[in-house]
């Protein structure tokens, strides 16, 4: 099956250490990604997961993946993901992966994130496009999670 990915990155004026910190720090995923909840246990074949939703029963969103390569703070790579929503499954079969790359640059770093994986069937267009304003949405709640206080976030990472 053929696959597309989708590549998104941007400049943050932030250490490189607190940008791969709050990758996988879960109260920081809930607050840069909007999710209600968060789990991580950040080592390689470790576990990153985030759920979306009021109620915990009933999430709306749920999704699952294994770290495959942890090197701070620099790399994280998921992979081997479970995605579960309230609407239902996916409407196609993928083996996504997602790779975080922070790279130090003059006045900050460079986040960078490729998600690979998507079918180029039209079935996965919906999706697929889903996925770029999510990440734009979700480098635009990094950035503001910087902004309101990187002093507070770089305490929590501690």
């Amino acid at each position: 099956m053929s696959t597309r990915s989708h590549v998104h990155e941007e400049h943050f004026p932030a250490a490189p250490e607190w940008l791969f910190g709050i990758l996988c720090t879960p109260s920081a995923i809930r607050a840069w990604w909007g999710a209600s909840r968060a789990i991580v246990v950040a080592e390689t074949n470790g576990l990153w997961a985030a759920q979306w939703g009021e109620n915990e029963d009933e999430p709306e969103y749920v999704t699952v993946a294994t770290i495959r390569v942890f090197e701070p703070p620099r790399r994280l790579v998921l992979g081997d993901y479970r995605y579960r929503a309230r609407s239902g499954p996916l409407p196609f079969r993928a083996d996504f992966t997602t790779e975080f790359l922070v790279t130090p640059a003059a006045g900050g770093a460079l986040l960078r994130v490729t998600q690979a994986g998507f079918p180029e069937g039209p079935e996965a267009d919906a999706f697929f496009a889903g996925c770029q304003e999510g990440w734009r949405n979700t480098f635009a709640g990094i950035r503001a999670m910087g902004e309101a206080g990187q002093r507070d976030t770089n305490r929590m990472l501690r």
